[in-house]
């Protein structure tokens, strides 16, 4: 038989959700994947039965129910500071990671190349290829995830097409400031480089962290697209409903590829959605409460069983170094340390290479989710005490 496509033998599958498998076979305690165990608010889970029940379940207008655009496009003004059309500059997409690779595949031309912040949400690298970009990596350095400015800018040349920024981060909890934005914009717009943001996590913010969009900034409303989701701040993870921002031109390319990939989001979902996006201050100010807890519990746990954890400033991960107990588990590499966290303690967790270029990236690092119930937080401390040293 014929060989299969040779652009796939250059990454692996995911890993998160490798070590969700392995987790659902030993009825272990999930903190691998970002997906919360908790309910989704009551509110949204009704006006999804009530769409349904009003017979909104045949094929939507192709990019995003009108109800929705208009929606969001409030959402972006109030919240994000964007102005945009929601007749011809917003795109509903299958969740945030169909928004990526449409937008991908509808701005890269062969040989164009993409910088992307390390670690880096593992879907990234594996858009890019698929997109026909070539991945340039620039680290975040430990502790804090800062960039080094002259890396950045030796990142960018004639090729480069985009920048993928994600703020808040997967996996560091990193918040981009103001200013690091701001230098950022300043590459774009001296190389012509559009800009890529995922703000999947724009409502999870600690200790005072403020977040910016990247559009907001001069010279960076017609370069920058701005992709987001409902599944993170209203906890439905599985509904797949997220859009993308762009202006009119860059849009109508983004509509063109999402048309073929999915032809639209869940229509009852959407109608949902509108409901979510309306929901009241108060909603998100509560949410934060939720988190900044979980944070602070899940921070002394890892502290008690002898990790090094990352403070995280957005975002429901904590990023932990792992190196103290690498002996006590006989562990090769992160990857062989995860697996026997699993096995010892019923407790899954990612190891830190997958948010890095190339298989044979080796880290001690391993990281959390927290977005969990406390009984679940609590069951993670117990277990560790009870098997950890």
């Amino acid at each position: 038989m014929k060989s299969l496509s040779l652009i796939t033998e250059t990454f692996t599958e995911s890993v998160i959700r490798e070590m969700t498998r392995i987790s659902d076979s030993c009825e272990g305690i999930n903190m691998s994947q970002g997906f919360p165990d908790f309910e989704s608010p009551e509110a949204i889970r009704n006006a999804a039965i009530e769409a349904i029940n009003n017979h909104h379940n045949q094929y939507p207008i192709t990019f995003g129910e009108k109800e929705l655009r208009e929606a969001i496009a409030l959402k972006a003004h109030s919240y994000n500071k964007i102005n945009c059309n929601p007749i011809n500059e917003i795109t509903v997409t299958c969740g945030a990671t169909e928004a990526m690779i449409a937008t991908l595949k509808a701005i890269i031309n062969p040989g164009d190349e993409i910088i992307i912040f390390e670690p880096f949400y593992e879907n990234y690298g594996p858009d890019g290829i698929l997109s026909g970009a070539k991945p340039c990596y620039v680290k975040l350095h430990a502790p804090e995830w800062k960039y080094n400015i002259d890396e950045l800018r030796k990142a960018f040349n004639k090729n480069t097409k985009a920048i993928i920024i994600n703020t808040p981060n997967n996996p560091t909890g990193k918040v981009f400031s103001k200013n690091e934005l701001s230098e950022i914009a300043q590459l774009c717009i001296e190389w012509d480089a559009y800009a890529i943001t995922d703000e999947i996590y724009e409502h999870i913010l600690y200790d005072g962290s403020e977040h910016i969009s990247l559009a907001t900034l001069p010279g960076m409303r017609e370069r920058t697209i701005t992709i987001n989701s409902i599944s993170k701040t209203y906890s439905v993870t599985g509904w797949r409903v997220g859009w993308a921002i762009a202006s009119a031109p860059i849009t109508e390319r983004i509509r063109k590829v999402h048309d073929f990939l999915t032809v639209g989001a869940p229509t009852p979902l959407q109608h949902a959605a509108v409901h979510a996006l309306n929901f009241p201050e108060t909603y998100y100010q509560e949410l934060q409460k939720k988190y900044l807890t979980a944070r602070a519990y899940m921070l002394e746990t890892l502290n008690i069983a002898g990790f090094k954890p990352f403070i995280p400033k957005g975002a429901y991960y904590i990023m932990a170094d792992a190196e103290n107990l690498f002996n006590e588990f006989k562990a090769e590499n992160d990857y062989d340390f995860a697996k026997k966290l699993i096995e010892k303690t019923r407790v899954a967790t990612v190891p830190g290479f997958s948010f890095y270029k190339g298989k044979n990236t080796i880290t001690k690092q391993v990281r959390f989710a927290f977005c969990k119930k406390p009984q679940t937080l609590e069951m993670v401390r117990n277990l560790f005490e009870t098997h950890l040293k």
